[in-house]
């Protein structure tokens, strides 16, 4: 019998955190994802991810401290606890990208991960922190990932998370291969202009080379009162063969769901030994701090 999984993925707007109280904002971003998640559930997704910091918008366009007071705790965090009762309810696998407090002063961009039992899985933490270009103030927010890349066993799959500025460094998608991901989810938070010409190139690339199916996602329109750019949205699953095999539009709120064959993994792996024929000991400069140049 194939493996076959239906996912989903979310890309959502965020109102304008203009003269707002904080946590009224949160409440309504994670209102507004309660009835795509259940209508992923509806169309019979099994496993569903978020946009990343799905319960605000993307504050790291400026740098001011008052952000702080939206992180919370992973998993003993109010966030977390209404994510399991819906996995729960739902039957249905959660990748859910939050603000993470581990303790006052030391914040993560984090993925929880929530079984569709409800039980919580695991998290990821986002490694590779931009702070280089306006708009992505990133190192004033978060602390690197120090959890490593971590692969997460369910029944509709092994499921791995790449967050964001995760996406241009190859070494942890292969890392998340070598773990025995077969879906890799990239919750991201990107605009046009920028890396506009890399959405649909690198993650294809990760797939291929890694030879596991990818979902990214990017969030929709223009943030207020900041307005770094258009979030263009454009969340797409592809395939082991780097094709992309469904896509959203690039300015509306959407839920993408795919059936994601995963003995597709066997078949690509089978004609490319691209893991057989690995060199590790050969990668000399890879995992050398010093090693450039």
């Amino acid at each position: 019998m194939a493996r076959v999984t239906r996912a989903a993925i979310i890309q959502a707007s965020s109102p304008s955190a203009e003269g707002v109280d904080l946590k009224d904002l949160k409440q309504a971003m994670i209102e507004k994802h309660l009835p795509m998640i259940a209508e992923a559930a509806d169309r019979g997704a099994r496993v569903c991810c978020l946009q990343e910091i799905f319960s605000g918008p993307y504050f790291c366009a400026e740098q001011d401290t008052k952000w702080y007071q939206t992180a919370e705790p992973i998993p003993d965090g109010p966030t977390t606890k209404l994510m399991q009762d819906l996995a729960r309810k739902h039957k249905m696998v959660l990748v859910v990208p939050i603000y993470e407090r581990a303790m006052t002063g030391v914040y993560y961009n984090t993925a929880a991960v929530i079984d569709e039992t409800g039980e919580y899985l695991g998290k990821y933490r986002k490694h590779h922190i931009p702070h280089c270009h306006p708009g992505f103030w990133e190192k004033f927010y978060f602390t690197p990932g120090d959890l490593g890349y971590p692969v997460f066993q369910t029944r509709f799959g092994r499921i791995g998370v790449y967050i964001c500025y995760d996406r241009h460094f190859p070494e942890g998608a292969r890392e998340l291969g070598l773990g025995g991901a077969e879906i890799v989810f990239n919750p991201s938070a990107t605009v046009a202009g920028l890396s506009e010409y890399l959405w649909k190139l690198e993650q294809p690339a990760h797939a291929v080379a890694n030879q596991y199916f990818v979902g990214a996602i990017n969030r929709v329109g223009h943030e207020k009162p900041w307005d770094i750019g258009e979030f263009y949205g454009q969340s797409y699953f592809c395939d082991p063969r780097g094709q992309i095999i469904e896509q959203a539009s690039r300015d509306k709120e959407e839920v993408v769901v795919a059936d994601l064959d995963l003995d597709m993994i066997e078949e690509v792996r089978n004609v490319w030994q691209f893991y057989r024929d690995r060199r590790p000991e050969s990668y000399t400069h890879i995992a050398d701090p010093d090693g450039i140049g």
